[in-house]
């Protein structure tokens, strides 16, 4: 099974360092839930965990090689993602969408094999998209698009599955159905599955592993039980909550009631300089 890690990774945007020295190790089978307040740095991760972005020091390993020393069509049939609000063109139906998750298995401009059509129409089953294979994308509900993209990457037929708020813009019902969706293709089908998540609650509930970032730092990490705790939530995200447990599943959830104060924030904010004098001074 693939094993995915970050090693001393530094991420920079132009002279600005995003995140220092990060050491994450990614739980193979597991839905991990990456959260934090906005700025927090977690998407970043999340990209350059899947080389959408090249690190400025230290690497990311995928089966013990760096995943930006490869081709890239040789990690795409390792891993798969789906970006924060992807669209597509216009009059692009749904099985066409699918489609394109085969180009990382196909040698040069081949037409689809009886095999990729196998696993595109799987890809649609999956996703409980079948009556909706011919209609367009942009005519579909937000739940329904991002199902669609979701097949698409399930087409890939990765064993990880990057996801960067896939609720994002989605209506309750539709993030319930999207997210229900990705746990069972974890528990069905074993899928590894890391996603940037904003509530709090939703990360509880549909992940097994969360990792809770701060300035591009690991504050908090392990299960939802472990990370969602007072201390967390007033550290990372300034708030003063209850945490009480879900009567259904038994996991934590947060209800936030005042602002928290803001000395908390001194120390990552003198590390968070510290850092960025750090990286100006090695690349004087």
């Amino acid at each position: 099974m693939n094993q995915l890690h970050t090693k001393q990774l530094n991420i920079s945007y132009a002279d600005r360092l995003i995140v220092n020295n990060l050491n994450l190790s990614i739980p193979m089978g597991k839905i991990t839930a990456l959260v934090g307040a906005n700025g927090s740095g977690k998407s970043t991760i999340l990209k350059t965990m899947a080389r959408i972005m090249k690190p400025t020091g230290g690497g990311v390993f995928l089966n013990g090689k760096s995943i930006h020393s490869q081709s890239t069509k040789e990690i795409a049939k390792q891993l798969a993602i789906l970006p924060q609000s992807p669209t597509a063109p216009d009059g692009l139906t749904v099985s066409e969408l699918v489609s394109y998750g085969r180009f990382p298995h196909q040698k040069g401009m081949g037409s689809l094999k009886k095999e990729d059509k196998e696993i595109i129409n799987w890809a649609v089953q999956a996703t409980g998209l079948e009556a909706f294979s011919d209609r367009p994308v942009d005519q579909l509900s937000g739940g329904q698009r991002q199902r669609a993209w979701i097949a698409m990457a399930l087409a890939q037929e990765t064993d990880l599955l990057f996801l960067d708020e896939p609720t994002t813009y989605l209506d309750m019902t539709h993030q319930l159905e999207v997210l229900k969706l990705l746990q069972r293709l974890n528990a069905e089908q074993g899928r590894t599955i890391v996603m940037v998540v904003h509530d709090l609650n939703h990360a509880t509930r549909f992940a097994q592993h969360m990792v809770a970032i701060k300035h591009g730092v690991v504050v908090s990490e392990g299960t939802p039980q472990e990370v969602m705790t007072h201390d967390v939530l007033r550290n990372v995200f300034g708030i003063e909550a209850d945490v009480v447990y879900c009567s259904r599943s038994g996991v934590p959830l947060c209800l936030p009631y005042e602002l928290a104060n803001k000395e908390a924030d001194t120390t990552f904010s003198k590390e968070q300089t510290h850092s960025e004098g750090l990286l100006k001074e090695a690349s004087a």
